[in-house]
C-alpha cells in the first residue's frame, strides 16, 4: 500500500531552492523572494486522488492530480510554464515527472518518520534541490491557518486601500 501523505507540512529547510530556480532560467527579482518564503503543505490523499496545497504568505499553488495519470500543469506564478506532468509511486515514493521546455524536471517526495522529504530536479541544475518538512498536529496547524489567514487579511486591506 502506498504511503499516506496526509496532513499539514510544516517547511524547515530548503537547500539549492535558488539555484534551481535559476537552471529554470526564474528572474532574480522571483527568485529573490521565493529564496525568502517557507511555505507549508497541505497534503489530501484518498487512494490514488492527491491534492497538494503550497501555502505560503505571498502565494499560494494547487496541485490537484491522479497518481499514474498525465496532466496539464500550469506552473503560473511559479515560472509560468506549462507541462505534461506525471506522478506515480516508486514504492513508498512519490516520483513526479515534468515534460516541457526545460528537459529532465520534475521531484521526488517521500516520508521518514514525521518529516517530509522533497528533492527537485531539473537537467540544466548540477546539484538538486532539497526540502524538509514536519507533520504537524492539529493544534499546530490551526496555528498556522491562523498566521496564513492574518496574512490573507493584510494583503486583501492592502488590495482595497489601493484604490
Amino acid at each position: 500500500m502506498p504511503a499516506d501523505f496526509n496532513g499539514y507540512w510544516k517547511m524547515i529547510s530548503n537547500d539549492n531552492f535558488e539555484e534551481y530556480l535559476k537552471a529554470l532560467d526564474v528572474n532574480v527579482a522571483v527568485r529573490k523572494i521565493a529564496n525568502l518564503l517557507k511555505p507549508d503543505k497541505e497534503i489530501l490523499q484518498n487512494g490514488d486522488h492527491m491534492i497538494i496545497k503550497t501555502l505560503s504568505t505571498f502565494r499560494n499553488y494547487i496541485m490537484e492530480f491522479d497518481v499514474g495519470k498525465e496532466f496539464e500543469e500550469d506552473l503560473a506564478g511559479v515560472d509560468d510554464r506549462k507541462c505534461m506532468t506525471t506522478v506515480s509511486w516508486e514504492g513508498d515514493k512519490l516520483l513526479c515527472v515534468q515534460k516541457g521546455e526545460k528537459e529532465d524536471r520534475g521531484w521526488t517526495q517521500w516520508i521518514e518518520g514525521d518529516e517530509m522529504h522533497l528533492v527537485r530536479s531539473c537537467s540544466r541544475f548540477q546539484k538538486p534541490s532539497y526540502y524538509l518538512f514536519k507533520w504537524l498536529d492539529v493544534m499546530q496547524q490551526a496555528v498556522c491557518y491562523i498566521i496564513l489567514s492574518f496574512f490573507d487579511i493584510i494583503k486583501l486591506l492592502l488590495h482595497l486601500t489601493s484604490f
